[in-house]
């Protein structure tokens, strides 16, 4: 799922599509089972911390200058959800809010549009307020479209964090540092379009963590300095109820319809 092409890639796919060329498991990780000490040093504390996500029943946040988002991950029922939207600031012509539900290999996509450019979307006037059911044959090259229940971290925190190349403990659970994003392979907020627009100044990114009492990561905040092609940037993810996240639902069938040929076309490669 990659969570930080939802707002710019899509409403660039948008743009493109033809027709407007030239238009503007079970619940025994339940919190408080886990009794480990946390590790003294600094980086295998982090390293740490991400194994309780590997489990796969938490909610989680998410937050940049382009989007803000929400969903939970439920591996008893094999389950994710996720809500985003575009940040006001960055909507300009064209704004979104998008509800991806997966359960099992079932998908759904519900998808609102707002701003001067959403009428002249193809098809997305008829299906305002409706869930498309997607193929799941056609979204396997839409990265935006699919949830690997295999890694099933949204932000892939576990990835930043074996780049860190320097980290110190700042107060109880809390720790700061940089990282190498060169070395961070498909990460999704800390994509390789912006190492690559770091230069330089990729092998030295700052970041801030924060781990509850159990040692579990609980937010993870990635401060990319200001490029030549684009400004600085924070990101933000936090993650919440370990062991106690909830079945998602399927969404009502009186909402549900099949996706549209718009849609596929939207998020094909």
């Amino acid at each position: 799922m990659n969570i930080r092409r939802w707002s710019a890639g899509f409403l660039a796919a948008a743009l493109l599509v033809p027709g407007l060329a030239g238009c503007k498991s079970d619940a025994d990780s339940a919190a408080g089972e886990s009794t480990a000490a946390v590790p003294a040093d600094p980086k295998e504390a982090l390293v740490a911390s991400t194994k309780e996500l590997q489990k796969g029943n938490f909610t989680f946040t998410m937050k940049s200058a382009q989007f803000s988002g929400d969903g939970k991950v439920h591996m008893p029922t094999k389950s994710a959800e996720m809500k985003m939207a575009t940040a006001q600031e960055a909507a300009d012509d064209l704004a979104m809010n998008m509800h991806l539900v997966f359960i099992d290999t079932d998908s759904w996509l519900k998808m609102e549009l707002d701003g001067p450019m959403a009428d002249a979307v193809p098809g997305f006037k008829e299906m305002k307020g409706k869930y498309q059911h997607l193929d799941r044959t056609r979204t396997k090259d839409a990265a935006e479209l699919e949830f690997d229940f295999a890694e099933v971290d949204p932000a892939d925190s576990d990835k930043m964090i074996k780049a860190v190349t320097d980290v110190r403990k700042t107060g109880d659970g809390t720790y700061e540092g940089t990282l190498d994003a060169t070395k961070v392979t498909d990460a999704d907020l800390l994509d390789d379009e912006i190492v690559k627009g770091l230069g330089a100044k990729a092998g030295a990114v700052p970041f801030t963590a924060k781990l509850d009492e159990q040692g579990r990561l609980t937010e993870f905040v990635v401060r990319a300095p200001a490029s030549e092609s684009a400004p600085e940037q924070t990101l933000t993810v936090s993650y919440a109820d370990y062991g106690n996240a909830t079945a998602v639902e399927a969404p009502p069938a009186a909402q549900v319809v099949e996706a549209s040929e718009q849609t596929y076309q939207m998020f094909s490669k």
